[in-house]
């Protein structure tokens, strides 16, 4: 086949699309939601809950990208997903291509669709999986062609992107990954891949052959793999196939699985799996890093009425009247099990790469590289050999081998290609069990490109040891005997994000038996800060030095410090703020940060060759961290050293082409919405760098359901007020009353400020306490929250949202039913 380049164009796509409604214009709390076993809170965000009944024909923006062998389309405007990935060789659908935009409320916020390759982060299934992502098409020195598509994370405010890459003369799909940690707190994430793929009667997915067992979310049921010897999700395979000829407690086939199924591929060794068509002759398969992505996990919703009910629901019938079903193939970073979360250090970025390519005639996979995958069956006196490629490899020779002294048992020399796979049925001389034969492949000049040696298949755990692997559920507070179980149970909740029980009751009950804990004054002192609670942080954080530095003056950990320069800084102390960050950075894994946040306040002094010399330091421990290289380039320009700036400012592009602030600063076109400008306007004022965050803000208008108009025009005023231009500021908390209040629900911690401020210099308006209190009441200061709605009914009483809130307010927090029920009435 001649090669031909990468090609790439943009253009819209028109789909028969189910339009959502509008999303509410009420707050949207739900602090007890449990949501793919974690919590399903969904403020900041507006709330959608209704899908249309018909649809209309609607234009999606669409990139294509196209090889010889692979077609990929990209819809930016959902997600980033890849919407389709077609193998030109065989016209085979690797992932399930979606013909329809119809959403079901499966999303954290409302609308989700299944086909394609969603990806989630930094929690399932992604609170922005049909928000709009940023796009810029790189195109690489190889002829390859990368596009890549940015999000911040409306909730966190962490910056997620993926690089959809195509190489010329590969049939291979390569994603990029890079996560980046913008904000100045530790931050919890997962990601994970979820890729669709159309399923039947004929479909088989498979792990390696050294996974003998599964999980099920958080870990909390086990099964052995891939035949399920005894009850799972609550269907008694070891039943069914004692009632049955045919194996149906095997879970590998889609056939077999009657309910709404997870599994969780547990302790394999390889970096790939898949699924594969056995009507068709035809599958995929991922590949990656298994010490970085060990995740390999299947979900359906099952061979039976609920799963075919669910098909109806998420697409339409084709041209024979069926509602094409699919299953979900997962692939997951930093974790084997969901809702698992890691940890991202403030200003932290990780990378990985993703990859899948399609396979032909050669069944599940055995073995597989970026090269190709092979499958090897040993039967009664045959062997059945595959191989299937993702390059041209001319005059390949592909051998089959006696283990235990090297003879060869047959070989063959063939020209392979994503179009001509190797298949070969091998008669042998005498039986051989799996482990006592091996593949190899070689190329024309004799380079391995691949050998697989099967193990003996390994003996799958009993019911006892399943058991003893499952979760289990932690115990209250007061019965947990050591300090140590009380700290590290807290913290699991905390970092799992748990919907119904509360870390802090682990850690005051430990501060009960010893109020001067280390560990759990820590917490507490950074749960207070996230919260707002700068007093209570304090006094937390200053209790956890007192012990750490009882007997040490040097702690082995430098948190507390930096979480106390933080809270120092928010309570606008910043010359004690200062010595705690360099406390903190005496200590490695806190010294970055530190450093960035002492950098900010030298540049509150224009001290920029001290800002300069703190950037350095921050750089030559973490080279990635955007936010540091951004000040670097504004500090460099303030010295007057602009080639210097611009050479870092390239750098950084090179690192992440739709960094906001490196393209700002570089004079590119913006890559963001409005609340992203929030996000640079506040990491200017942390500098006193006023003029440039008031330019940020003033560059355009808000995005419509944004919910940032007023917030816009606090931050203004706000911005105005500290660098001395009161009258302005007048006006702009002025402009913030009349701009409309749709959809506006403050999250960040600075907004406290910038609210508070804006109380006190305007006691008679209606609106910021309204605000202020939907913020707090979201970070569950409920009884502050409750007396700032009172006062905004009072200010005005014809505001619904007030009274609805209210209602909720005295309804669950103050158990007022009668109370609750007439701030409704008054609300309707």
């Amino acid at each position: 086949m001649k090669s031909a380049p990468v090609t790439v164009r943009q253009d819209t796509v028109a789909l028969p699309t189910y339009l959502h409604a509008a999303p509410d214009k009420n707050p949207m709390f739900l602090e007890k939601r449990v949501y793919q076993g974690s919590a399903g809170s969904v403020y900041p965000l507006p709330f959608i809950d209704r899908i249309a009944e018909a649809p209309v024909l609607k234009e999606w923006q669409a990139i294509h990208l196209e090889n010889e062998f692979l077609y990929v389309m990209i819809l930016p405007e959902i997600g980033g997903r890849i919407h389709r990935m077609l193998d030109k060789t065989n016209g085979y659908d690797v992932i399930y291509y979606q013909p329809v935009i119809k959403p079901a409320l499966v999303g954290l916020a409302g609308p989700w669709i299944s086909g394609g390759i969603e990806f989630n982060w930094p929690q399932h299934h992604r609170p922005s999986t049909f928000m709009a992502t940023v796009a810029e098409i790189v195109k690489d020195a190889d002829g390859s062609v990368t596009v890549w598509l940015s999000e911040h994370d409306p909730m966190t405010r962490m910056k997620g992107m993926h690089g959809v890459c195509l190489r010329p003369r590969r049939s291979v799909l390569e994603v990029k990954v890079r996560v980046y940690n913008r904000t100045a707190d530790v931050q919890t994430f997962l990601w994970w891949a979820n890729v669709a793929t159309e399923v039947n009667e004929n479909y088989q997915s498979f792990f390696p052959a050294d996974a003998t067992f599964v999980a099920d979310h958080a870990k909390r049921a086990m099964s052995t793999f891939p035949l399920c010897d005894g009850t799972y999700y609550g269907v008694d395979y070891a039943a069914r196939a004692a009632r049955n000829s045919r194996p149906c407690n095997d879970l590998s086939w889609y056939s077999n699985i009657p309910v709404p199924t997870s599994y969780m591929c547990m302790g394999t060794r390889q970096d790939f799996f898949g699924g594969y068509d056995h009507g068709i002759g035809a599958g995929l398969i991922h590949l990656a890093n298994h010490h970085i992505s060990p995740g390999k996990k299947q979900w359906t919703w099952g061979n039976h009425e609920f799963g075919y009910a669910w098909d109806r629901n998420l697409t339409d019938a084709d041209e024979s009247g069926v509602f094409r079903p699919y299953i979900e193939l997962m692939a997951g970073v930093y974790t084997d099990n969901q809702p698992d979360f890691s940890y991202l250090q403030p200003g932290e970025t990780k990378a990985w790469t993703q990859y899948w390519f399609p396979i032909r005639d050669v069944g599940p996979a055995s073995q597989a590289n970026l090269d190709m995958a092979v499958s090897l069956r040993v039967g009664n006196r045959t062997a059945c050999l595959g191989v299937s490629v993702t390059a041209v490899f001319p005059a390949s020779v592909i051998t089959l081998l006696r283990r235990v002294d090297g003879k060869i048992l047959a070989t063959f020399t063939r020209d392979l290609s994503p179009a001509a796979p190797f298949t070969e049925e091998v008669a042998l001389s005498k039986a051989y069990r799996i482990e006592e034969v091996s593949l190899t492949v070689m190329d024309s000049l004799g380079r391995v490109l691949i050998h697989h040696a099967p193990a003996a298949l390994a003996t799958a755990p009993t019911p006892e040891e399943l058991a003893e692997l499952a979760a289990t559920e932690p115990p209250a507070p007061a019965t947990i005997a050591s300090a140590d179980d009380l700290f590290f149970t807290g913290l699991h909740l905390e970092q799992y994000r748990h919907a119904t029980r509360c870390p802090t009751l682990y850690w005051m009950e430990a501060l009960r038996r010893d109020s001067g804990d280390a560990r759990c004054n820590l917490a507490l002192g950074r749960w207070h800060l996230r919260r707002g609670e700068f007093t209570s942080a304090e006094s937390h954080l200053r209790a956890s030095i007192a012990r750490q530095t009882s007997r040490n003056s040097n702690p082995a950990d430098g948190e507390v410090f930096y979480q106390l320069g933080r809270t120092l800084r928010f309570l606008q102390r910043d010359e004690e703020a200062y010595d705690a960050f360099y406390k903190g950075t005496w200590n490695q894994a806190w010294a970055s940060s530190g450093y960035l946040a002492l950098a900010e306040i030298d540049c509150t002094r224009h001290e920029w060759m001290t800002a300069l010399d703190h950037l350095a330091r921050c750089l030559r421990l973490d080279s990635e961290h955007l936010r540091a290289r951004a000040l670097q380039a504004i500090v460099l320009r303030r010295l007057g050293r602009n080639d210097e700036a611009c050479v870092v400012l390239e750098a950084s592009l090179a690192l992440d082409p739709l960094d906001p602030w490196a393209r700002q600063l570089a004079g590119r076109t913006w890559a963001g919405d409005t609340q992203m400008r929030l996000d640079l306007a506040f990491d200017l004022a942390r500098s006193g760098l006023w003029a440039e965050a008031l330019d940020v803000m003033a560059a355009s208008a808000p995005e419509a359901h944004s919910g940032a108009a007023p917030l816009v025009c606090y931050t203004r005023a706000w911005l105005l007020e500290r660098s001395g231009n009161s009258q302005a500021a007048i006006a702009a908390r002025a402009a913030a009353v009349q701009a409309c209040p749709d959809y506006c629900f403050p999250s960040r911690l600075e907004e406290i400020i910038v609210l508070e401020a804006a109380v006190a210099a305007a006691p008679q308006e209606a609106l910021t306490p309204l605000l202020l209190g939907h913020l707090l009441y979201a970070r569950r200061r409920h009884h502050e929250a409750i007396r700032l709605w009172e006062t905004a009914v009072r200010l005005d009483s014809s505001n619904a949202v007030a009274w609805r809130c209210l209602g909720i307010g005295y309804f669950n927090i103050l158990k007022k039913p009668a109370k609750a029920r007439a701030a409704y009435e008054k609300a309707i």
